[in-house]
C-alpha cells in the first residue's frame, strides 16, 4: 500500500508540473475543442479549449506499466495494452475532429474498429486473469463477453466525458476501487492503476471547472479499455457495471432517449442526454453535477466492494 501511494503521489506531482507546458503546446497547435451546436450556451464558450490532454496521463501510465514489467512484476500487460489501443483510437478520432471539423471517426466505422482492436486486449486479460467471481464457466465463454465489456466501458467513459471534471473524477474512483479494493490485482496492474490515478488527479487540477484542458477521446477511450481489462484480469467482470454505475447510467440515458425518440416520432424523455446535460438545463452548476456524480460513483464502488466481501 505504501508503494501504491508513493506511485500515485509521484505521478500526480510530476504531471501537475508538466500539464501547463502541454496546454501551451496544444494551444500552439490550435488543438481546440469543437463544441456541438445543440449544447447549452455555457458550453459554447468552451470552444477552442485545448483537447487531447489525455495523452499525458495515458503515456505516463504506459511507462509505469512498462517499468513494472521490466522489474519482474506481473499483470501490467492487459492494462497497458488497453491504454495503447484505446488511446490510439481516441487520438485518431481527436485529430480527425480537429482537422476536418466533424465529430471524428464515423460511428459505423468506429465501433467495428473498437471491437476488432479489443480482441487482443481481452485475450491478454483472460489469459493472464483469474477465474471470474460469481461465474463458473470456461475462459472461452468469457472471451466474447470480455470483448463487448471493453468496448462498452470505453464508450461509456467517452459519453460521460462532457462536463468539466466529471469523467476524470469518476475514473479515479473506479480505477482505484478495482485495483486497490477488489481482489486479485497483481502488482503490475496496481502500478499502472496508481500511475493512471495520479496522472488523472493532476489532469483534474486543470480540467475542473472552468477547464483549461480536456482529455479528449484519447484519454476517455484509453481509460475505458484499461479499466475493463483490469476488471477482466482480476475476475471481477460482473462487478464492473456496479463499480462504474454512473458510466452505465449515462450510457443508458442516451440509449433510452434515442429509442424513445425514434419510437414516438420525435418525443423525448430527458431534456438532453447524456443525462448530466439534463441536470445542467435544470440549473445545476457543473461543479454541483460533478460532485454529485462523484458521490454516486463512490457509493457504487463501495457496493461492489461489499458484494465481494459477502461472497468471500
Amino acid at each position: 500500500m505504501i508503494l501504491d501511494l508513493a506511485t500515485l503521489v509521484v505521478s500526480f506531482l510530476l504531471l501537475v508540473i508538466v500539464y501547463p507546458r502541454l496546454i501551451r503546446v496544444l494551444r500552439g497547435m490550435r488543438a481546440g475543442q469543437v463544441i456541438q451546436e445543440e449544447l447549452p450556451a455555457t458550453h459554447q464558450k468552451k470552444a477552442g479549449t485545448p483537447t487531447g490532454g489525455g495523452i499525458l496521463f495515458v503515456g505516463l501510465a504506459v511507462i509505469g506499466g512498462a517499468a513494472a514489467t521490466l522489474n519482474g512484476h506481473p499483470g501490467a500487460l492487459p492494462a497497458v495494452a488497453g491504454l495503447i489501443v484505446g488511446g490510439a483510437i481516441g487520438l485518431v478520432d481527436d485529430v480527425s475532429k480537429l482537422r476536418v471539423g466533424t465529430r471524428g471517426i464515423p460511428a459505423r466505422l468506429k465501433f467495428p474498429i473498437q471491437l476488432v482492436l479489443a480482441i487482443p486486449v481481452a485475450w491478454l486479460a483472460t489469459v493472464e486473469g483469474s477465474n471470474q467471481l460469481f461465474l463458473h464457466v470456461t475462459p472461452w465463454l468469457i472471451f466474447p463477453v470480455a470483448v463487448l465489456a471493453i468496448v462498452g466501458t470505453a464508450n461509456a467513459v467517452n459519453i460521460t466525458d462532457g462536463m468539466d471534471g466529471l469523467a476524470a473524477g469518476l475514473s479515479i474512483i473506479a480505477i482505484g476501487a478495482v485495483a486497490l479494493f477488489l481482489p486479485n490485482a497483481p502488482i503490475g496492474e496496481k502500478a499502472v492503476a496508481m500511475t493512471l490515478c495520479g496522472g488523472l488527479g493532476a489532469f483534474l487540477v486543470y480540467n475542473r471547472h472552468p477547464a483549461r484542458v480536456f482529455m479528449g477521446d484519447t484519454g476517455a477511450l484509453a481509460i475505458g479499455f484499461a479499466l475493463a481489462a483490469m476488471a477482466i484480469q482480476q475476475g471481477t467482470l460482473l462487478l464492473l457495471p456496479i463499480v462504474g454505475l454512473v458510466f452505465v447510467l449515462e450510457t443508458l440515458s442516451v440509449i433510452i432517449q434515442v429509442a424513445y425518440f425514434k419510437a414516438t416520432g420525435g418525443r423525448r424523455i430527458f431534456t438532453m442526454t447524456p443525462i448530466h446535460y439534463t441536470f445542467h438545463h435544470e440549473g445545476w452548476s457543473e461543479n454541483r453535477i460533478a460532485l454529485t456524480f462523484w458521490a454516486a460513483g463512490v457509493l457504487s464502488a463501495l457496493a461492489a466492494i461489499a458484494l465481494v466481501h459477502m461472497h468471500v
